[in-house]
């Protein structure tokens, strides 16, 4: 899959490429050919350098570079956070056909945990969110085996110690809803972190539903659907 172009500078046959849906062997032909024009210049180096201020034409057609896509998911149980998968259906199954090209899914969620996903063409937002020193809150619905106790619900608030881990690893605020059901909100993304922390109370995870990232939700989407984000949406971030 090709690279959304985040980039201050790509090459011209990726350019085509990517704007045309061409092979870059293709691409390469019609540069060498002598069809492409930068700035009413004709080029017929495949590396020459582009930026999104030239102005490239194909064949007497202008060219533009497509939007940025941001979508939200209502993620059902049974999708992998993937582009492809050989056992499992991916989440770009939900997503409409002509939508997918270059989506890539921000985070992960397991096979069987449902909620809050995002995807987006868009690397550098990705990134943003992603990355620890963006410590972005995401709000979980957690159903437990057993009964939270108040002492594990003050360990969680506290901090508690996962398997190799050397610090400890603590949540930005715990409620309780039910004896066996809790909203745990965490800014730090470590692997399988709900169900890790609650193992160090002694219990296990039976339901995970991630509500909200950010001040994002999903209430407006049934299982399954999704909806691009809006200009306010995308500036969460």
């Amino acid at each position: 899959m090709s690279k959304p172009f985040t980039d201050a500078v790509v090459r011209l046959d990726f350019y085509i490429s990517h704007t045309l849906g061409l092979s870059r062997k293709e691409a390469k032909m019609l540069i060498g050919k002598g069809h492409v024009n930068v700035n009413g210049e004709l080029v017929k180096k495949a590396n020459h350098s582009v930026t999104r201020e030239d102005t490239i034409v194909c064949q007497e057609e202008e060219l533009s570079w497509p939007a940025e896509k941001y979508f939200v998911l209502n993620k059902p149980a049974g999708f992998v956070c993937a582009t492809e998968d050989d056992v499992h259906p991916v989440v770009l199954e939900l997503i409409e056909a002509h939508e997918q090209k270059d989506l890539r899914v921000v985070g992960r969620l397991d096979l069987d945990t449902t909620g809050l996903l995002l995807l987006t063409t868009d690397g550098q937002w990705l990134h943003r969110i992603t990355s620890p020193k963006s410590q972005c809150p995401k709000q979980y619905r957690v159903w437990t085996v057993d009964d939270v106790t108040d002492e594990a619900m003050q360990a969680l608030q506290e901090g508690v110690m996962l398997n190799g881990e050397h610090a400890p690893t603590q949540a930005d605020a715990v409620e309780r809803v039910d004896c066996d059901e809790i909203l745990l909100t965490i800014s730090e993304g470590k692997y399988h972190q709900v169900k890790r922390m609650l193992a160090a109370t002694g219990n296990r995870v039976e339901k995970l539903h991630r509500e909200t990232i950010a001040s994002l939700s999903i209430d407006d989407l049934a299982e399954g659907e999704y909806r691009a984000l809006t200009d306010e949406e995308i500036a969460l971030f």
